[in-house]
């Protein structure tokens, strides 16, 4: 659960969300396998970009002029639609994670839950790409990537 009911207007990475949160709510059955989740700042969630556009090899990103391949953007029209995001986790409470800096929809589908370790998911890097000399806070979406409907179309 999140408070981004569309994509346009929700932050387009963790980082730039300027501290939104939201709940992580699993089926009662998998309350195991939360145990000592709780000890860890940050996890990945994994999820079903379920709301995503049809597939565009070639995208336009929200933080660039030129088309970039899919592949070397954060897009989420992307061939297998999964999303990645590393979130604060601020809480376990039963089937209820209390998370912040959200960036996907309310209602997403989450596939998979893992901790965050900096010794694994953390690398110091010197090529960015397109992407070099930007910044993303403040960045939000727009509509560019979220699937329509004939009645919610937009020209």
């Amino acid at each position: 659960h999140t408070p981004f009911k569309s994509a346009t207007g929700t932050p387009i990475q963790g980082a730039a969300s300027k501290d939104a949160q939201g709940v992580v709510e699993l089926r009662p059955e998998l309350i195991p396998g939360l145990l000592d989740l709780g000890e860890f700042e940050r996890i990945w969630l994994i999820y079903l970009l379920d709301r995503a556009s049809a597939v565009q090899l070639v995208v336009h990103p929200y933080m660039d002029t030129v088309e970039r391949g899919v592949f070397a953007t954060r897009s989420p029209a992307r061939p297998n639609h999964i999303g990645l995001s590393a979130v604060r986790l601020l809480s376990v409470d039963e089937n209820r994670l209390l998370i912040a800096d959200v960036d996907m929809l309310d209602g997403t589908p989450l596939l998979d839950i893992k901790p965050y370790l900096p010794d694994f998911d953390c690398f110091g890097v010197t090529r960015t790409g397109w992407y070099q000399g930007k910044s993303a806070q403040g960045a939000v979406a727009d509509d560019r990537f979220e699937a329509h409907t004939p009645e919610t179309h937009h020209a």
